[in-house]
């Protein structure tokens, strides 16, 4: 009799409690990048960015986020696991495989960039115009710059050209690398998680950063000076993507795809750009409150640092003519494209 009354007791309850969604949401975006969480562009971007696609979708669209390499691999691995699945969307610079995507590295060539805002919207028409073919085996969401990158160092640092010369530099990419060698030092590559444990177990002398990320890494505790170039143009860039899986993105009903098209492109690009111009400001206190030393080169020294650097331009053009691009067009539209965004 008990029984019977229990069972009548649920039965009710089923029929009359409220219904439940059968999924919480269509899609969930596995989010994988390399650095901390709380770093400019992961708490600035990306996050907001899921979070908008998760609002316009009412929910539909969902993610988890994974910061600091969370899914395993090294930061070099991100690209190929974006591609392959492991990944939904992954956030990366191209250049830590260094050659597989020689177009990106118009961006990286000496004194390209001006503000990572700028540049970002330019590099988006860029890639528009170049890239795609690179880039096809994933969906791009954005592609952005860095503000204008300098030099790190510990002890007297960098305060002209011939103070390079013997010294440990990193480089995040190939194109960095050349510069830096071009210029008397000596290029040690390695993705940018790996700086803080180079500099202390003196690995390198210093690195090429910009202020954005060196507050989340405490490269400011690790080095005595920050050398900076007067002018408009910044010493160098990196070039980054976001992208997503290809079926990812095909697999999306018409309507979820319209989301993540409304929140891709060249106002996305520009706004991860606008993050890292944001970002370079705490890094800046932090060095400047713990009292290292700020380093300017002035408009002549820095004409000095151009000119030789000129071969790695030079060098760039005549590679990519090899492989059958033009890569005066694509080094002259690099820059036409960055003044008009700068302008």
């Amino acid at each position: 009799m008990k029984r019977a009354v229990f069972a009548i007791a649920a039965a009710v309850a089923m029929m009359t409690a409220p219904a439940l969604p059968a999924s919480a949401a269509d899609v969930v975006l596995k989010i994988h990048q390399f650095l901390p969480a709380p770093a400019p562009v992961p708490k600035n971007f990306i996050v907001p960015w899921a979070e908008k696609l998760k609002e316009e979708s009412n929910g539909r669209i969902d993610y988890e986020f994974y910061p600091s390499m969370q899914l395993g691999g090294s930061p070099p691995a991100l690209y190929d696991q974006v591609r392959d699945g492991v990944a939904d969307v992954i956030w990366t610079l191209p250049g830590y495989t260094p050659g597989r995507f020689p177009g990106t590295e118009a961006f990286e060539l000496p004194f390209m960039p001006t503000s990572a805002e700028a540049t970002s919207q330019a590099a988006w028409d860029y890639y528009e115009k170049y890239l795609k073919d690179e880039f096809k085996d994933v969906h791009i969401i954005a592609v952005h710059t860095h503000g204008p990158g300098l030099i790190h160092a510990k002890g007297d640092g960098v305060q002209k050209l011939e103070d390079l010369k013997g010294m440990k530099l990193r480089g995040p990419t190939r194109m960095v690398n050349k510069l830096i060698e071009n210029l008397g030092a000596t290029p040690v590559g390695m993705p940018v998680p790996a700086v803080p444990e180079a500099l202390s177990k003196g690995v390198i002398d210093g690195t090429v950063i910009p202020w954005e990320v060196t507050a989340p890494l405490k490269v400011a505790e690790l080095v005595d000076t920050h050398t900076s170039f007067a002018g408009d143009r910044g010493f160098y860039t990196s070039f980054f993507v976001f992208a997503m899986n290809k079926d990812t993105y095909d697999n999306l009903p018409d309507d979820l795809k319209k989301i993540v098209d409304a929140n891709s492109g060249r106002e996305a690009s520009k706004w991860v750009g606008r993050v890292m111009d944001e970002g370079d400001a705490p890094g800046l206190k932090i060095a400047t409150e713990r009292g290292n030393k700020m380093i300017e080169l002035d408009e002549a020294e820095v004409a000095r640092w151009q000119e030789a650097s000129q071969p790695v331009v030079e060098g760039w053009i005549a590679e990519m003519n090899e492989k059958g691009y033009d890569g005066q067009a694509m080094y002259d539209d690099a820059k036409a494209l960055i003044e008009k965004y700068s302008n």
